[in-house]
C-alpha cells in the first residue's frame, strides 16, 4: 500500500472515529459514576469516547488527554497488552467480553475488583466500527437484604477457607440455602457467582503475598488452594490480565517508581 492509500486509509478512520464520538455525545452522564468506568474505542484500539472516572484511574485531570490514544500508551506495559489483546479480539469479532471479573492496579497502587463488558459497535450493515466498554467496581455488598447474613457467613468462610477445596455442599451447610438459593443471592448481593467470589478471595490474597518476593509463585499458588502451578497460573492470567510473575514485575516498578 502507498502512502496515498495509507493517509486515505488513515483519514477514513479519523472520520469515523468522529462520526462514533458524535453519537457518543452523551458520555458526560457517565462522568457522575465514580464507580463506573465507560469508554469507546474507534478501530485502531484509541480512545474516542471516555469518562472522567477513567481519567482518573488513570492518573490524568482532563479525559480529553486520554483521546487517540491505546491501552498500551496508557496502562503499565504487562496490563496494557492484555487489554489491548481483548481490544483486537473484539475488534475482529472473534470475541465479546460479558462481566469478566478483573484486577486493577489504580493510581494510588491498591488493587481493585471491577467486572468489565466490552462489546463490538456494528453499522446498518453489521460491519464493526469500533467497540465500548464498562468496568464496573464490586459495590459494597447490601446488607439490608433478609438473607445478607446467610451470605456473608458462606463468604466470611471463603476467606478463611479459601486455601481449601470449598465445595456448594459446605455452603449449602453453613447457609441452611439451597445451591439454587445461594447462586440467585450471591448475583443478587455481591453480584457474583459463587465460584468468582472464590476467585476473587484467592487472587486477592496472591496478590499481597506476590508482594513478599522472598517467596515462591509455587508457594503462593498453594497457599491460595492451586497445588498445581499451571493451574494457578492460566487462572490468574485469565483474571487479572497477566501472570502472577508479570503481576509480581508491575508491583516491584512500582514500588520502585514510588522509592
Amino acid at each position: 500500500m502507498n502512502n496515498d492509500h495509507k493517509n486515505l486509509a488513515n483519514n477514513e478512520r479519523d472520520i469515523l472515529a468522529k462520526q462514533i464520538a458524535n453519537v457518543f455525545f452523551t458520555e458526560s452522564l457517565f462522568d457522575a459514576l465514580p464507580d463506573v468506568v465507560f469508554f469507546v474505542k474507534d478501530m485502531d484500539g484509541r480512545y474516542v469516547v471516555l469518562n472522567q472516572t477513567l481519567a482518573n484511574r488513570c492518573g490524568y485531570k482532563d479525559k480529553s488527554a486520554l483521546i487517540g490514544r491505546t491501552a498500551v500508551e496508557v496502562f503499565p506495559a504487562a496490563l496494557a497488552s492484555t487489554y489491548d489483546e481483548q481490544d483486537h479480539l473484539v475488534l475482529r469479532g472473534e470475541q465479546e467480553f460479558h462481566d469478566q471479573l478483573e484486577l486493577h492496579l489504580y493510581p494510588d497502587h491498591d488493587p481493585g475488583w471491577c467486572l468489565t463488558k466490552k462489546i463490538a459497535l456494528r453499522d446498518a450493515n453489521k460491519n464493526i466500527i469500533g467497540l465500548a466498554g464498562i468496568s464496573r467496581d464490586l459495590a459494597m455488598p447490601d446488607q439490608r437484604h433478609p438473607v445478607y447474613h446467610k451470605i456473608a457467613a458462606a463468604v466470611r468462610h471463603l476467606h478463611t477457607h479459601y486455601e481449601q477445596n470449598i465445595q456448594m455442599a459446605d455452603l449449602e451447610q453453613i447457609t441452611g440455602l439451597s445451591v439454587a438459593q445461594i447462586e440467585r443471592y450471591f448475583q443478587k448481593i455481591f453480584t457474583l457467582t459463587p465460584r468468582q467470589m472464590v476467585t476473587k478471595v484467592r487472587l486477592d490474597a496472591a496478590s499481597v503475598m506476590l508482594a513478599d518476593m522472598g517467596k515462591s509463585i509455587t508457594d503462593v499458588a498453594a497457599a491460595c488452594g492451586y497445588h498445581d502451578h499451571s493451574a494457578f497460573s492460566r487462572v490468574f492470567k485469565s483474571t487479572v490480565g497477566v501472570t502472577p510473575r508479570e503481576f509480581r514485575d508491575v508491583l516491584a516498578k512500582t514500588r520502585d517508581t514510588a522509592n
